[in-house]
C-alpha cells in the first residue's frame, strides 16, 4: 500500500499497511495540497475521505483535517465520528469551556447521525435480532453504524466527566459506558456468523470492534470493582492482557481506527502503567510498532512527543529534551500541544536538578495553560524553595505567596476537587505557614505524587543523587526539628529513602525504611497517607523479591485505611498489583 494521497485507490487498505513494500514508500511528510471535494458519500467513500483527513492530522495540518471532514459530518457516520474525535481531542488540549461545549455538541451530533443508520427495531439486542432474522437481513451499513455509535458513546461519556459535575451526569456516563460495551460485544458475536466476508469495508468493522473491546478490557481491568459499581457498570470486568492484545492487533492491522489503537497503547505504557501498574511493564513490541508509525509520519508532533516520553522512561533525559523542543518548533497551529511539551521539559530538568530551567517551564505553564494552574503554581513555589533567595527577587516572586495561591486556583470535576490539586493545596498551605522544613521537601513530595521516582528508576546514578539529598534532609530535620511536624516530615523522607534503596537493589534497607514509617502510624499528625502508601511500597518490594504471600498480606492492609490524600489512586494501584500477583501465582 502506498501512503501517497494523490490517488483514491491508494487508500483502499486504510491508514497503515504492514506490507513488504514499506521500504519503497515515501516519508509522507505532506498530504494533499488541494483537497478534492466529494460529491457523493457511501461507506467506502467515507472511509477513504476520513483516512485522508487523518493523514492531514498526522502531518500536523489540523485545520485542513477538520475542514475536510466537517462538511459531511452531519450525514456520514465516519465523518461524524472522526470529526467528534478531533473536537474532543482539541477540548482536552485547551480545557476551554467553549471548546468543551463544541466537543459535546459534536459527539451528540455524531450519535444522531449514527443512530439514523442503525437498525430501527431496538426492543431486543442487536445480536439477538440477527440470530432471529439471519445475517443476510442486516445491511452492512447498519453494522458500521453500530460500531461508530458505540465509539461515540465513549466520547460523550468522556466529555460529560469534565463538563457536567452533577450526580445525574455521572450516572448517565456509566449507563453510556455499559451500553457501548454491550454494542461492541453484540457486534463481535455477529461477526462470528459472517465467515469469509469479502466486503471492502469488513476489516474496518473487525478493527473497530477490536479497538473498542481492547479499550474496555484495558480500562475496566484498571478499575477496582467498587468504583465500577459507582459508575453503574455492574456485571462487566476487564482482562488487561486481552485488552492489550486486542489493541496491539488493531494497531497492526489496516483500518480507520488503527492510529487510535496506537495512541491508546502509547498513553497506557507511557502514563497509566507508570502511575498505576507494578514495575515490570515495558513492552518492546509496542515500542517497535510505534517506531513503524513514526517512520511513516516522521513529523507528527503527537508521535514525536511520545518518542520523547519513551526516551524519558529509559533515562535519556537530554535526548528527550531535544525531541520535545523539536515538537514545539514543528507546529504552531495547536499551541496547546506545546503545553504538553513544557510539562515534560519541566520534569526533565527537575530530574536532572536543573532548577532554573525547570522553574522557567513551570512559569510558562502558569501563564498559558488552563489544565491545572494550582499544580503549576505549586511546582513554581517548590522550585523557588531549592533556588537561591536572590533568584526569587530577580523574578519578582514570593515563595510563600505562591504556596498560598495554590488553593484558590483549584478546579472541580464531577462536583469534587481533583485529588492531586487537593493534595498540593494542603501542602501549599503547610509550606507557606510553617518553618523548619527541609528546602527540597516540597519538590521531593511533588515528585512522589507524580510518580517521578518511577520515571528515573532506571538511572541509578540519578537515584543515588536524589538519595543523598534525602539523607541530607533527614540529617537537618533531626538537628533542627519542627516539633509539630517532625514525625510526619521524617516519615516522608523515610518513605522516599526506601523507594530509592529499592531501585538500587538494597531490598533489606528499603524494607526497614517502609516498616519504620508504618511503625510511626499513631504518631503522625497530618500526613496519614504515608502509612497506606508505605504498605503499598512494601508490598511491591515483597512482590519483586518473589514473596507473593507477604506481598498479598501487605497490600490487603491498604483496605483498612480511609479518607487520606490520593486515596483513589492507591486503591487503583493496590487492585492492579493484587490482580497481577494472583495471575503470576497461577502460572
Amino acid at each position: 500500500m502506498s501512503f501517497t494521497l494523490n490517488k483514491r485507490d491508494d487508500m483502499e487498505h486504510g491508514l497503515t499497511s504492514f506490507s513488504k513494500e514499506e521500504n519503497k514508500e515515501d516519508k509522507f511528510e505532506d498530504a494533499y495540497e488541494i483537497i478534492p471535494a466529494a460529491a457523493t458519500m457511501d461507506v467506502v467513500s467515507s472511509l477513504e475521505e476520513c483516512t485522508t483527513g487523518l493523514y492531514l492530522f498526522l502531518n500536523n495540518r489540523f485545520s485542513d483535517a477538520i475542514n475536510l471532514i466537517y462538511p459531511w459530518s452531519k450525514n456520514s457516520i465516519y465523518h461524524a465520528l472522526i470529526y467528534s474525535i478531533l473536537m474532543v481531542v482539541k477540548a482536552f488540549l485547551t480545557f476551554d469551556p467553549q471548546d468543551i461545549e463544541i466537543g459535546m455538541t459534536a459527539t451528540k451530533e455524531a450519535l444522531r447521525v449514527c443512530n439514523n443508520f442503525r437498525r430501527k427495531s431496538r426492543m431486543i439486542s442487536f445480536s439477538r435480532l440477527v440470530s432471529r432474522l439471519g445475517v443476510k437481513a442486516i445491511k452492512e451499513e447498519e453494522l458500521h453504524a453500530e460500531v461508530c455509535y458505540a465509539e461515540c458513546l465513549i466520547l460523550k461519556s468522556t466529555v460529560m466527566f469534565i463538563q457536567d459535575d452533577s450526580t445525574l451526569s455521572f450516572l448517565k456516563s456509566g449507563i453510556n459506558i455499559g451500553l457501548s460495551y454491550q454494542i461492541y460485544k453484540d457486534c463481535q458475536q455477529i461477526l462470528t456468523q459472517i465467515p469469509d466476508y469479502q466486503s471492502k469495508t469488513y476489516r474496518h468493522l473487525v478493527g473497530g470492534i477490536k479497538f473498542g473491546l481492547g479499550v474496555f478490557n484495558l480500562l475496566l481491568s484498571l478499575v477496582p470493582p467498587r468504583t465500577l459499581k459507582l459508575l453503574n457498570v455492574v456485571g462487566y470486568s476487564g482482562d488487561r492482557e486481552v485488552g492489550l492484545t486486542l489493541l496491539h492487533e488493531s494497531a497492526s492491522e489496516s483500518h480507520i481506527n488503527n492510529i487510535f489503537s496506537v495512541l491508546i497503547l502509547l498513553f497506557y505504557y507511557n502514563y497509566l502503567s507508570i502511575a498505576f501498574s507494578v514495575e515490570k511493564n515495558h513492552s518492546s513490541a509496542v515500542e517497535n510498532l510505534f517506531l513503524i508509525y513514526l517512520q511513516k509520519f516522521p513529523n507528527c508532533v503527537i508521535l514525536k512527543f511520545f518518542h520523547a516520553r519513551f526516551s524519558m522512561l529509559k533515562g535519556y533525559f537530554k535526548h528527550a529534551q531535544l525531541t520535545l523542543e523539536e515538537c514545539i518548533f514543528i507546529q504552531d497551529e495547536w499551541k496547546q500541544l506545546h503545553h504538553l511539551c513544557y510539562w515534560e521539559l519541566m520534569w526533565c530538568h527537575i530530574f536532572l536538578l536543573e532548577w532554573k530551567q525547570a522553574y522557567h517551564y513551570a512559569h510558562v505553564l502558569v501563564q498559558n495553560s488552563r489544565w491545572s494552574k494550582s499544580v503549576y503554581s505549586f511546582a513554581k513555589a517548590s522550585l523557588l524553595a531549592v533556588l537561591p533567595p536572590d533568584f526569587a527577587k530577580s523574578v519578582s516572586e514570593d515563595m510563600s505567596s505562591l504556596f498560598l495561591s495554590v488553593d484558590s486556583l483549584r478546579i472541580r470535576i464531577l462536583g469534587t476537587s481533583v485529588p492531586i490539586e487537593k493534595f498540593v493545596a494542603e501542602k501549599g498551605q503547610r509550606y507557606a505557614t510553617t518553618a523548619g522544613w527541609f528546602t527540597a521537601q516540597p519538590i521531593l513530595e511533588f515528585m512522589y505524587a507524580w510518580s517521578g521516582f518511577r520515571v528515573i528508576g532506571k538511572k541509578l546514578e540519578l537515584i543515588s543523587t536524589w538519595l543523598s539529598i534525602i539523607d541530607k534532609g533527614e540529617q537537618l530535620l533531626q538537628e533542627t526539628p519542627n516539633k509539630e511536624y517532625v514525625v510526619d516530615d521524617i516519615s516522608l523522607l523515610n518513605l522516599l529513602k526506601g523507594l530509592c534503596l529499592k531501585y538500587l537493589g538494597k531490598y533489606s534497607m528499603a524494607e526497614y525504611c517502609f516498616s519504620h514509617v508504618i511503625q510511626k502510624e499513631k504518631l503522625l499528625k497530618y500526613d496519614h497517607y504515608l502509612v497506606p502508601y508505605s504498605y503499598y511500597e512494601l508490598g511491591i518490594l515483597y512482590y519483586l523479591k518473589g514473596d507473593y504471600a507477604s506481598a498479598i498480606k501487605t497490600l490487603e492492609n491498604i483496605k483498612n485505611y480511609k479518607d487520606y490524600s490520593m486515596e483513589a489512586r492507591l486503591q487503583f494501584r493496590a487492585h492492579i498489583a493484587l490482580e497481577q500477583i494472583a495471575k503470576e501465582k497461577v502460572i
